[in-house]
């Protein structure tokens, strides 16, 4: 049994060596000002503060990788969520959503962060600063219903 058990541990050691060769690309896409939120909307000082510390490293092409993506697999793992929220929502391209769209999505932050859908409970597990406070999220509320108001 001891035998078998020293050669599971060596395999999988081997193993978590060798998937660190395959990194994630970590490079963020270009940021072309006409095409983000700004552009389109105002966005008042303390929702970009908001935004800052619990949306932009997942809905932006502004994403700051922590130590842990640079570990395989959860280096894939957090790669797979930041690539399925940017297709959910890229605040960095906002501006090339259609007029019905961006109105939906402006709906859906606040409906996403009273639900307490966003930010992602596994996100402020690790980046505690992304917990949104009440009057954060009616701040946010706040805005994204008279910016809505200003797409129409």
């Amino acid at each position: 049994m001891k035998k078998v058990l020293k050669i599971a541990v060596l395999v999988f050691g081997i193993a978590f060596v060798i998937i660190q060769f395959f990194q994630i690309d970590k490079t963020n896409p270009p940021i072309v000002q006409a095409e983000t939120l700004e552009s389109v909307v105002s966005v008042s000082p303390d929702v970009t503060i908001i935004f800052g510390k619990a949306c932009n490293d997942c809905h932006t092409n502004k994403t700051i990788y922590p130590w842990y993506a640079y570990v395989q697999p959860a280096g894939w793992l957090l790669q797979s969520h930041i690539a399925e929220a940017k297709r959910n929502l890229n605040l960095s391209k906002f501006a090339t959503y259609d007029a019905n769209r961006r109105q939906k999505k402006l709906e859906d932050i606040c409906e996403q962060v009273e639900s307490a859908e966003m930010p992602l409970p596994s996100y402020t597990y690790i980046h505690r600063d992304a917990i949104l406070t009440d009057s954060e999220k009616k701040a946010l509320c706040d805005w994204t219903k008279s910016a809505v108001q200003s797409l129409q």
